[in-house]
This record gives structure tokens, C-alpha cells and sequence, in this order.
């Protein structure tokens, strides 16, 4: 499908891509690893014509269809979401325009010549139509939409209302409603909730697309792709498997390469070591330039090459109180929406807590709360004893001044840190020579986190609130940073979608939902086996598993509370079920309806059709009746879907106010 063949591509005197060959099947699912700058985007520039190589060869069939998404926020104007999302199928709505100019001609008298080639380019169009996916359109962007995230009262609203992640998601759903051949995704995570990530990993390995995908997420490689391409020193090499077997295979061959270079070096000390001792040695003339032929001959193996890495630690902080943060009858709102309302909260010392919830659903101003940034409404704010905070934000140029060099910002907070150690300390974040006099404004967004960083060992905090950290960082980076909150010794309060840093480093997760609160001990992975279920509601299939499980992680709970919760969830239950069951049927219904749609199309494209007196009239005005149906059926499909998330809304307010 596509090759690269020894493709060459220099910027300036950058090598960025050296003698590189590789090639990506149909159906494939391929990741694309590396540091920041190695050139994983540029592969993608290469392959979409945006970029030429300065050798070598690129082989993309000609019909081939690409969509891609970049990092970049993108913009959209004068449309709603869905009709945005929508816009991508311009060939099914020229055809569906043309489509129905036929069928009027075909309700007036026209001549059988005329009928005879109206009906053919009728069953051409409708052919296409249901090759393109037309008869269900509208059906399959509203599923992604609500995948990604959007609620169905977003989906009416003007895409520019949207903010640049939101865009994103636009732009995603697009590319995936479009369903292209090949599809390139560069970095799609960082713009995403867990749930939505969860979403997309489903989605992605199901569809028939190609897959080339840039991503720093550990478990998102791992669940999705297939074989990786690892882009380092310029050069491209293939692992077969995920990023765990990638992980596995590059260190066999790293140490591979490590053993293969010290015995050579072995060899090389005992040769020369031969020839200073027989050197002088007239009877051993022969041998000794025999040895040194040998060391002429000899193809040397070069040690194992590393990417440049920051590394830090942060040092032992000052022993905190035992209540790190507490917050008392807290309320937040924005405008006329409420976030939260009586919030109680309280964060232990050596509390690790990562914060889960949908975007929007509160997580950055919860963290902005504990760090002060923003003023509540009501309610009270309480530091422990000894308490220092250090807050990475979301958005790096709220706490940076992008006219201070890099240099100047570290001395701005470093108090009477002594100038060599300042430099020492940049250099370990990568900022090394005339790099620390760069202004913060032309920083990329890797190197504008690893400066927070920075500042936050700087101020020797035993209180980190952390949003999204690791949003630029590339994978080593990402490990370095693990392994620091890992050996960190106070108090973390954590927004990430990396799965594997909640893992690795947290124990607790904080879930924010519909402007409550609950906390749950252990990672991710418990959070996905034990509590999930609890907190979002089990469905009806699943009930008596689900019963068992909240029964065994509940057990500390008081009889009364059980019996209480399980009272709220059967009636919840019983509310649904009227519009579960309508929202099944009409699930039934537009699935029978689309099959005798795709029946109708394949007669009335068929010349059989037309040769063999068939009632094209009837089949005709069947087909647009069924189709008018069809729609009728997907707006009531909608609106019950609508009706059963403001219900399970509604109920879950209600009892939060009961409780």
C-alpha cells in the first residue's frame, strides 16, 4: 500500500531521516515511537506531499485516500458540530441531491428513451450511495460524536463555541466518520478524557482502515497497534507486536548490541597487547603484523547510541501536616453553572491521588481550588501545617512570562541558588549553551514543560498539583518523570490521561462526575475492576455480577447504606426500562428498515430490474417512502437516547441533594 524506499531528508544540516525503508499493508495497525524531533511527523509530511525527500523513494497508489489529523488545533466556522462533521461526505450529498432531481423527473411523463437513462443513472447513484454508506450517515456521526465525548445537545451547537480541544475532537470524528484508507493520526490523545480514549482504542481496531498512529501513551500503543516503527538517530527499524514487545525486543537488542561491542573490545586489547609485547621480537615479526592486518581488517562495532534525556529527582521535601488540604462546604460556579456545591474533601499526607472524569467535568478547577489560583464562591479552603504547593498548569503560559529567557525565569523563583547550580540543574532538563538564553515565547511545548518542571524542584514542594504533565513530554520523557513521582516523598494530586502513570505512581483516584465527588483507594487498574461499575451504574445485563462486586468492595458500608443504594438503583432501573425498551425496538426497526433499504437499492441498481417488467414505479416510490421512514426512525432513536441520559442525570442529582 505504502513504501518507503532508502528516503533520505535533511532540514538545513540535520539528518532527520537517513537511508529509510520501510512499507505499511492494508488493514495494518502501525505505531510510530520516538523522541521529540527524531521525525515521526515528518513521515507523515512525506507521505501526505506536503514535504519532498531529498532521496530515495515514495510510493503512494494514486487513488489512495489519506485523512489525517495533525497537532495542531484546528479551526471551523459557520457550521453546527454534526453538520461539520457531516461535511466530510460531500460526495454522498451531491449524490443524494442528484437523487432526488431523478426522482422528480421520474414522476413526470417522459419519453422510454429518456425513462430508460434516467433509470439507469438512478440505479448508478443508488448503487454508490449505499457503497458510500449514505443510508446511515447521520446514525454513525452521532455514535461518534457521542464516543468523543459530545453530549446530543452539543451537537447542535456552532462549531467555532467550541474550545481548540474540542476542535480536535471535531476534526477526529470527521476523519473517522470519512473512514479513508489510510489513516494518519498524529499525537490524537492529548485532547481526549479517558473515556473517550477508552472509546477511540475500541473503535480503532475495528475499523478497516490502515493505521498510522504517533503516540506517546503507552497503553493506547499497546491495545491498538500491531507492529512498531521506532524512529531514532534517523533511522527507521520495524518491531513486530505492541509497545510492551517493542519495550522487550529493543532492550534483547541493546544488550545484544552492548555484548557484541565488548567482546570486540576484548579482542582488540589482547591483539594489541600482543604486539607490545612481540614487538621487538624478530621471531615474532609475522605474527605481530598478521595482528595488525587483523586490526586493519576489522569492521568496528559501535556502542549502543542513546537520545539525550533530562533526568532529575525531586529532593526531600519538609514533612507536611497530616491533612495536607481540606475543603469545607466549597461551591464553585461558573456564571449559572454550578461545578460543585458543599464540596467536603479532605487530602492526606503521602495521599497520591489521581483525578478521573470526563473533560469538562470540573478535574482543572478542582486542582486550580486546592492551589489557590481560583477564588471559591462559598465555602472554605484549609492549608496543613507546613504545607508548600507547586502547580504545573494545564495551559504552560498562564505561570510563564514567555519575554523572560529561560534562564532568567529559573532565577526568578530560585532565591539565593547559586549561578552555576542554576546552569547545572537547566542542563539537566536538556537546557545546555546559548539554549538557556532562549526566550520562553519561541519554546516548543516539550521543552515549555520541562521548564515548569523546573521550577517546581526549584521551590522544594511537598504539596505537587500536577494538570496534564506529561501532554508534551515523548516517552523517555515521560519515564523520567514517572520514575521521579515515584520516589517523590510527599503529597501528589494528579490530572493525566496516561493510564500508566496513574499505575505506576497513584493510590487513590478522585472521580469527578455531574459535580460530585468520591475517592477510591488504588490505581487505574483497580479503579477499572473494582469501583468503575459502582460510580457509573451497571447495565441491566450485568446487574447480579455487578451486585457481587460492589457488595465485596462495599463491605465496610453500613446495612442501611447498602440497602439504600441498592433501592436507588432499582428504582433507576424502573425508570429506564419504559425508555431502554422503546430505544431497543427503534434500534430494531431502523436495523430492519436499512436492510429492506439496501434490498430495494440492489434491485432498482440491477438491469434485471428493468428488463423483466418489475413494478419500478412501486420499488421507486418504496425506496423514498422507507428512506423518509428511515430518518423518521433515527430522530426518534435520538431523542429517547436524549430522554434516557437526562433521566439517569436527573435521578443521580436528585439523590446527591438527598444525601
Amino acid at each position: 500500500m505504502i513504501s518507503f524506499s532508502r528516503v533520505n531528508k535533511l532540514f538545513g544540516k540535520q539528518d532527520v531521516l537517513v537511508d529509510c525503508s520501510f512499507q505499511v499493508n492494508p488493514g495494518e495497525r502501525v505505531g510510530i515511537v520516538g523522541a521529540n524531533g527524531s521525525g515521526k511527523s515528518t513521515i507523515f509530511r512525506l507521505l501526505l506531499g506536503l514535504e519532498d525527500p531529498d532521496q530515495g523513494q515514495i510510493s503512494v497508489p494514486k487513488n489512495l485516500r489519506l485523512g489525517y489529523l495533525p497537532q495542531d488545533v484546528l479551526q471551523f466556522r459557520g457550521k453546527t458540530v454534526l453538520a461539520q462533521v457531516l461535511d466530510v461526505a460531500a460526495e454522498v450529498r451531491a449524490i443524494e441531491a442528484e437523487l432526488a432531481l431523478l426522482a422528480r423527473r421520474l414522476e413526470e411523463p417522459l419519453p422510454e428513451k429518456e425513462m430508460a437513462v434516467t433509470a439507469r443513472r438512478q440505479s448508478f447513484l443508488l448503487e454508490e450511495y449505499h457503497r458510500l454508506g449514505g443510508y446511515d450517515l447521520a446514525v454513525r456521526a452521532r455514535k461518534v460524536l457521542a464516543g468523543l465525548g459530545f453530549k446530543e445537545g452539543d451537537v447542535g451547537r456552532p462549531v467555532e463555541e467550541m474550545s481548540g480541544g474540542w476542535a480536535m475532537r471535531v476534526a477526529l470524528a470527521r476523519l473517522l466518520l470519512a473512514e479513508p484508507d489510510v489513516i494518519l493520526l498524529d499525537e490524537p490523545t492529548n485532547h481526549l478524557d479517558l473515556d473517550s480514549l477508552v472509546w477511540l482504542e475500541g473503535y480503532l481496531v475495528q475499523v478497516p482502515s490502515a493505521l498510522m498512529l504517533v503516540s506517546h501513551d503507552r497503553v493506547f500503543l499497546d491495545r491498538v497497534v500491531q507492529r512498531l516503527l521506532e524512529v531514532e538517530n534517523g533511522k527507521v527499524t520495524s518491531y513486530p507486536g505492541n509497545f510492551q514487545r517493542y519495550l522487550d525486543e529493543k532492550e534483547k537488542q541493546v544488550q545484544g548490541q552492548w555484548a557484541a561491542y565488548n567482546h570486540q573490545q576484548e579482542q582488540i586489547r589482547q591483539i594489541k597487547r600482543f604486539v607490545d609485547r612481540n614487538r621487538a621480537r624478530k621471531d615474532r615479526a609475522r605474527q605481530v603484523q598478521g595482528r595488525l592486518k587483523m586490526l586493519e581488517k576489522m569492521e568496528i562495532i559501535a556502542p549502543p547510541m542513546s537520545q539525550a534525556r533530562f533526568s532529575f529527582r525531586f529532593s526531600a521535601p519538609d514533612r507536611s501536616g497530616r491533612v495536607v488540604l481540606e475543603f469545607q462546604g466549597l461551591s464553585k460556579s461558573y456564571g449559572d453553572f454550578p461545578v460543585y456545591r458543599d464540596l467536603d474533601l479532605a487530602i492526606q499526607r503521602e495521599d497520591r491521588v489521581a483525578f478521573l472524569g470526563p473533560n469538562g467535568a470540573g478535574k482543572t478547577t478542582l486542582l486550580k481550588l486546592m492551589a489557590g489560583a481560583l477564588p471559591p464562591d462559598a465555602g472554605q479552603r484549609t492549608l496543613g501545617t507546613g504545607v508548600r504547593i507547586a502547580y504545573f498548569a494545564q495551559q504552560q503560559l498562564e505561570l510563564l512570562n514567555p519575554q523572560q529567557t529561560v534562564i532568567e525565569s529559573v532565577r526568578s523563583i530560585a532565591g539565593s541558588m547559586p549561578h552555576g547550580q542554576i546552569r547545572s540543574l537547566l542542563g539537566a532538563f536538556l537546557f545546555r549553551d546559548h539554549e538557556v538564553e532562549k526566550r520562553i515565547s519561541v519554546l516548543s511545548g516539550g521543552e515549555r514543560s520541562r521548564l515548569l518542571l523546573c521550577h517546581m524542584l526549584v521551590q522544594q514542594a511537598n504539596f505537587l498539583l500536577l494538570d496534564e504533565p506529561t501532554n508534551h513530554l515523548d516517552i523517555p520523557g515521560r519515564r523520567v518523570l514517572e520514575d521521579a513521582l515515584k520516589a517523590y516523598e510527599g503529597t501528589i494530586c494528579l490530572v493525566t490521561h496516561d493510564r500508566h502513570l496513574i499505575n505506576a505512581v497513584c493510590n487513590k483516584v478522585l472521580v469527578v462526575r455531574d459535580g460530585r465527588v468520591e475517592v477510591f483507594p488504588g490505581n487505574y487498574r483497580d479503579y477499572e475492576e473494582i469501583w468503575k461499575k459502582r460510580v457509573e451504574g451497571p447495565a441491566p445485563s450485568d446487574q447480579p455480577e455487578a451486585a457481587r462486586k460492589e457488595q465485596a468492595a462495599s463491605a465496610r458500608k453500613g446495612k442501611e447504606q447498602k440497602r439504600l443504594e441498592a433501592a436507588w438503583r432499582n428504582e433507576l432501573h424502573r425508570q429506564k426500562a419504559p425508555v431502554a425498551s422503546k430505544l431497543a425496538e427503534l434500534e430494531q426497526t431502523i436495523d430492519s428498515a436499512t436492510r429492506r433499504l439496501d434490498d430495494l437499492g440492489r434491485l432498482l441498481s440491477a438491469p434485471e430490474t428493468y428488463r423483466n417488467g418489475s413494478p419500478v414505479d412501486e420499488l421507486t416510490r418504496e425506496y423514498y417512502e422507507l428512506k423518509r421512514d428511515l430518518e423518521g426512525y433515527t430522530r426518534q432513536w435520538e431523542q429517547a437516547a436524549l430522554e434516557l441520559e437526562g433521566l439517569e442525570e436527573t435521578f443521580w442529582q436528585q439523590k446527591s441533594l438527598e444525601r
